[in-house]
């Protein structure tokens, strides 16, 4: 594996780190997990509760410190540090890890899941266990899967009622090849960036926009800077937690169990605040004046993603995926 993260990706991580060093000393270990998304965010809270299911199966040798905010860096940058055991756990977005593990490009396709309901059918039963396993080759275990909500277009510049408004405007999207993809596939230009950069690069206009769920656009401000909101619902992509292989392999068959068994029972934890947060997003983006596009006919996009498909399911294994995807009730 080659190190391409920044020495001053590093140096931050490891200044967080050490800031929390004292943290949790009533644990004989604590455990380092990261999360770009805000304090009080549902991935957030549900990893602080796994964390405390944790400290209560393991007698107190093994509890959490979730650094949250991205105070260890921006996903890309968190994967690296992952896998050489710098962080103990990490939730990411399965976008970042499509050019790492093949599977997880199955779950990010565009309109591959009907609804919420159909994702977590999927996910929650052995076709997520499949994609789960498939982090183990790369350094890393995968324990859960998190919601991350249906993903959306908005903008500065106008309501996007149809795919020809899409023409020609700039989104951001997460650091993925397939991303960009689909992005160019309804003919607007894709420009991936950290999510950390939206805001300030859609305010100078560097971009016009980008695509995500109520609540990280609301939690992030975006919606002020970007007004106009579509509801085409384009992506409907899990989350995962992982941990570090390295970190994984140091603890015992007891407290491994005790992980798995903790990170699973803070799936409904999640899935509850996720479900109470998005509803609070959307009441507060309404209120503020944002405008929303429901009504739009959402097959146009949905043909316009062949290409796609063909790029990125080629292996027999991968479309078996898609087809029992499609099949799942």
């Amino acid at each position: 594996m080659k190190a391409r993260t920044t020495f001053a990706t590093w140096l931050l991580a490891g200044t967080a780190l050490a800031m929390a060093s004292t943290a949790a000393v009533a644990c004989e270990r604590t455990l380092r997990s990261s999360d770009t998304h805000p304090d009080g965010y549902p991935t957030v809270e549900a990893v602080k509760a796994m964390g405390e299911m944790l400290e209560e199966k393991t007698d107190g040798k093994l509890c959490i410190e979730v650094f949250f905010g991205a105070q260890l860096g921006e996903e890309k940058d968190t994967i690296e540090q992952t896998q050489f055991g710098v962080i103990d756990l990490n939730r990411v977005s399965l976008g970042p890890f499509n050019n790492i593990v093949p599977e997880t490009q199955v779950p990010s396709l565009p309109y591959i899941f009907r609804s919420t309901e159909h994702m977590h059918k999927v996910m929650d039963g052995p076709i997520g266990q499949e994609i789960l396993d498939a982090f183990q080759p790369h350094d890393l275990v995968g324990l859960a899967f998190y919601d991350g909500g249906s993903r959306s277009f908005y903008n500065s510049e106008k309501p996007i009622e149809s795919i020809d408004d899409l023409k020609g405007m700039k989104f951001r999207v997460m650091q993925s090849d397939m991303f960009v993809d689909m992005v160019s596939a309804l003919g607007a230009n894709a420009t991936p960036m950290p999510y950390g950069e939206v805001y300030s690069s859609i305010q100078t206009g560097v971009i016009d926009g980008a695509e995500n769920n109520w609540p990280s656009y609301d939690t992030s401000g975006h919606y002020e800077v970007a007004p106009y909101y579509t509801l085409d619902q384009h992506l409907i992509v899990p989350e995962v937690l992982v941990m570090s292989k390295k970190t994984w392999d140091s603890l015992s068959e007891d407290e491994q169990a005790a992980v798995r068994e903790s990170a699973k029972a803070s799936v409904p934890i999640m899935r509850e605040a996720w479900n109470e947060q998005e509803r609070k997003s959307e009441e507060k983006i309404v209120e503020a004046g944002v405008e929303v596009v429901k009504d739009i006919d959402k097959q146009p996009f949905i043909d316009a993603m062949g290409p796609v498909y063909d790029k990125y399911v080629t292996s027999d294994k991968l479309k078996d995926m898609v087809k029992r995807i499609q099949e799942t009730e």
